[in-house]
């Protein structure tokens, strides 16, 4: 599978459109990690619990839009996103999007 963040793929034409492919996650640290985050979120420093959670989120909403493009035939995803939201306190999504293609070899 192939992912891009621009609208083609060098080297290949899209054949055809296949539609959205998306991925997401909602994930939270456990409250030791959290707690410790709060420590260093108020003497100031990397959040790296936050981080960590984040990096991790995004490879799993990654792997989620592949699956998805995969049921669907492509042979690319082009034009990917990642948008994130808090969903409480600790806790945040990840959406990972992008239109799902067939490509042909130029």
């Amino acid at each position: 599978m192939i992912l891009t963040n621009i609208d083609y793929v060098p080297g290949y034409e899209v054949a055809e459109a296949l539609g959205l492919a998306k991925g997401s996650t909602i994930r939270a640290k456990h409250l030791g990690k959290d707690i410790v985050s709060v420590f260093r979120h108020m003497v100031g420093g990397e959040l790296k619990e936050y981080g960590e959670m984040i990096a991790e989120s995004r490879k799993i909403a990654t792997a989620r839009m592949v699956e998805e493009a995969e049921t669907l035939g492509a042979d690319a995803i082009i034009n990917i996103r990642f948008t994130t939201a808090n969903v409480m306190q600790g806790a945040a999504e990840i959406l990972a999007y992008g239109t799902a293609v067939k490509l042909v070899k130029k």
